[in-house]
């Protein structure tokens, strides 16, 4: 039992860290209910932003910050791509996401950037609590992903936030009560790719350098947070099921490091996460068309593949 605690906090810290990216994919798969795989560029774009500026002598707040406004920039050009060109939303994802690995590599002028002699937000933090590494790294992300989360539950509540769910929804409904659904879109796409790039920022600076690769597979990791997160937690409204995706992330992080302790290796952490959501997402039809034996996975929410709801 003692070895797990130290696994358990890394996951904690890393479930954090990466939660965002899962608050990111919830907002554009859940609220917008568009596949969007601009993420898996979005999220080396905020670790690039952010390693450059930091190396030249930025303030990390202010260069994560700026992180986060190159995602919000790439996802409303992905929206600007579907909406005014009418382009597939799965299609307008995988040019972007194609597109900015060329930009990544232009912004940082190499594959990769390291932070080597600069501080980080973590270490300004870390200066200001006198606490250890990885407990002010929990609670500096603790704090952030708190604030996003009531920042955005307020945000969807508000007139604004309805006609975003109300367009993911029933997209021709709230149209034809003279919404501008293609508006909400690039809102949505924004917002969400702008949680992404602000992970990537926070995650380059975690580790100590931005590579051009490190958003491969981000898209699954945090679909698999997501379905997880609602698989587990079982609830209603938008707050929680925003923190249901962040606990998501968590058991995604724990679930891979016990993998990796129990010898399994890095190669095949892809094919674990693919199996993980497949898994997660066939219960709820296997308990339709099965035996009552299945009914034990009573837990396993039929909400899984739909749209979230308030």
């Amino acid at each position: 039992m003692s070895a797990f605690f130290p696994i358990g906090t890394q996951a904690i810290d890393e479930g954090l860290l990466y939660g965002f990216v899962a608050l990111g994919v919830w907002i554009t798969f859940r609220v917008l209910d568009f596949p969007d795989l601009t993420v898996e560029g979005t999220f080396p774009l905020g670790g690039a932003v952010a390693a450059v500026l930091i190396a030249a002598g930025l303030n990390p707040f202010l260069a994560t910050a700026v992180a986060g406004g190159a995602g919000l920039l790439a996802g409303l050009c992905t929206g600007y791509i579907n909406t005014k060109l009418h382009i597939n939303a799965l299609l307008a994802g995988i040019l972007m996401m194609s597109g900015l690995y060329s930009v990544n590599l232009a912004v940082m002028g190499r594959s990769n950037v390291a932070l080597l002699d600069v501080s980080s937000v973590f270490d300004l933090t870390q200066h200001a609590l006198g606490t250890d590494k990885l407990l002010n790294s929990i609670l500096f992300c603790g704090v952030l992903a708190l604030a996003v989360v009531l920042l955005f539950t307020w945000f969807l509540h508000t007139h604004l936030g309805l006609a975003l769910r109300a367009t993911g929804d029933n997209e021709q409904m709230i149209r034809g009560l003279g919404v501008n659904t293609d508006a909400m879109k690039m809102i949505g796409l924004s917002l969400g790719n702008g949680l992404v790039a602000l992970s990537g920022g926070l995650v380059a600076q975690a580790q100590g350098f931005a590579d051009v690769g490190m958003g491969l597979g981000m898209i699954v990791a945090g679909l698999a947070s997501i379905i997880l997160g609602e698989a587990l937690v079982r609830v209603r409204g938008v707050g929680p099921a925003m923190a249901a995706v962040v606990f998501g992330s968590f058991v995604y992080r724990l679930i891979i490091a016990l993998a990796l302790r129990a010898g399994l290796g890095p190669s095949n952490l892809k094919l674990v996460t693919a199996a993980l959501v497949l898994i997660a997402l066939s219960v709820p039809l296997l308990q339709d068309r099965t035996s009552p034996l299945l009914k034990h996975f009573h837990w396993i929410p039929r909400h899984v593949a739909r749209p979230v709801a308030d």
